[in-house]
């Protein structure tokens, strides 16, 4: 049951977002924060990724069913029933408000708000192309919140930081969009792939990474960062040219590397180059 439970919310494509919230709070700590804080940081994330995925795949379980790309998903093939996913949104919101209340009184009383925000995403393909800002929105709160949860007090430093963040994941969810642009447009579902075409697509995603780079490094100059950061950041890069060097609008066959490995690795690159730049 684990494992078919950890198979529907993808929980180590958690290990790749966390790095965002944890880089927030190395900013705001200006360096690594107390352990007990960082567990906090973790399990919070975990609870409020956990329930919006397991949400996620609970909303699009019909949609799922009728794209042959997505048809066996735990929810459609029967593997986790609805009860088994809503048992698992409740314990998950259950662990993110406990975590949420325990660093300090802002984060908890902002926990609501950022679930909603969360779980919303869910809907925002049926209306709207800008569903993959809105995702972007979704993991562009990280570093806020896990500088929040070190300093309750807003600073314009992680707010840069979100907005990179925002464009990066737009973009790359752009890129993942491809993959179902007959499938999206026979279901009337809202893309830019599926309104613009993928090559047109593809450079707008290209444009939404320039722009989230530019704000990467915007974030080292507001906070002060160490030439390593700067260095650092080149790889960050240099990881986002790869990904789209190994995509083409007639050849998608590497999506999944660009898409997963590329994005991983990025992750990693940002919150190395924070780390390792405020030292």
């Amino acid at each position: 049951m684990f494992r078919r439970l950890s198979s529907l919310v993808r929980i180590e494509h958690t290990l790749f977002a966390l790095p965002l919230a944890l880089a927030g709070s190395i900013l705001a700590a200006r360096g690594l924060p107390e352990t007990r804080t960082l567990c906090l940081v973790a399990v919070a994330f975990a609870g409020a990724r956990t329930a919006a995925m397991a949400f996620n795949r609970l909303a699009d379980r019909h949609l799922d069913a009728a794209n042959p790309r997505t048809r066996d998903r735990e929810i459609p093939s029967g593997q986790v029933s609805l009860h088994q996913a809503w048992v698992l949104i409740i314990v998950s919101c259950g662990l993110y408000f406990v975590a949420a209340w325990a660093l300090n009184w802002v984060c908890f009383m902002l926990s609501p708000l950022v679930l909603a925000v969360l779980l919303a995403y869910s809907y925002t393909k049926r209306f709207s192309e800008v569903c993959h800002l809105f995702l972007g929105l979704c993991l562009g709160m990280a570093p806020v919140a896990g500088w929040l949860a070190v300093n309750p007090t807003l600073a314009c430093i992680p707010v840069v930081l979100g907005v990179g963040v925002l464009f990066w994941v737009a973009g790359f969810d752009m890129i993942y969009a491809c993959q179902d642009v007959d499938f999206d447009r026979s279901r009337k579902l809202h893309s830019v792939p599926a309104r613009l075409g993928l090559a047109r697509a593809l450079r707008l995603a290209s444009l939404s990474h320039v722009t989230a780079m530019c704000l990467f490094v915007v974030t080292g100059i507001l906070a002060g960062l160490g030439p390593v950061f700067y260095g650092l950041s080149f790889i960050t890069g240099g990881l986002l040219y790869w990904e789209h060097r190994l995509l083409h609008p007639e050849d998608l066959s590497r999506l999944d590397t660009a898409f997963f490995r590329v994005n991983s690795l990025v992750s990693f690159s940002l919150l190395m180059s924070v780390w390792l730049g405020v030292s």
